[in-house]
């Protein structure tokens, strides 16, 4: 094999593809951190559609590639039904999904927070176990009271979308 086969041009994104990117996310942020409820609302019915249209397309893909068709009919199915549900119980889902992902993370904290104090015993220092110890303690309180989660979710992510799209318009700027 020639390493012309195997090399790969690196292809940059056109810098004005990157500022309406920052844009949008500056302008989601700002709505997610002013008109929380309406805006959870239409992110979680963008979910619904994604998952909707997502399951529909890992079964049509079990006609172009078989392989794992029974995975692939299980999640196909699994996203139609999460799409109809969330398309057709608005207000209820945009409680419910955040709620079910507050509770994932909070799974994710306990599980990460214990292997790292695992890992701070074997050796690898006290920074890790602090680590370990603060994602328990997160762990804990999103998994003790995930509305509570839920409530601040959006705002969260408001500030995370305000502050990476401000990135992003300025990284645009950089790279023209």
């Amino acid at each position: 094999m020639t390493t012309e086969a195997v090399s790969v041009e690196n292809k940059r994104i056109p810098w004005w593809l990157i500022l309406l990117q920052g844009i949008a996310l500056v302008i989601l942020g700002i709505l997610l951190l002013t008109w929380t409820g309406a805006t959870l609302v239409i992110l979680v019915q963008f979910l619904g559609i994604w998952w909707l249209v997502q399951g529909l397309f890992q079964i049509i893909s079990i006609f172009i590639d078989s392989s794992l068709w029974g995975w692939k009919l299980f999640a196909g199915i699994l996203g139609i039904a999460a799409g109809f549900v969330i398309l057709q119980h608005p207000l209820w889902s945009a409680i419910l999904v955040p709620a079910i992902a507050i509770i994932i993370l909070g799974i994710q904290a306990l599980v990460f927070g214990v292997v790292e104090l695992i890992q701070a015993f074997k050796g690898s220092g006290w920074g890790i176990g602090l680590l370990g110890a603060l994602s328990i303690t997160f762990g804990v309180v999103l998994q003790a009271n995930p509305l509570n989660g839920v409530a601040v979710l959006p705002y969260v992510l408001g500030a995370f979308g305000g502050v990476g799209g401000i990135v992003a318009v300025v990284a645009a700027f950089t790279s023209r």
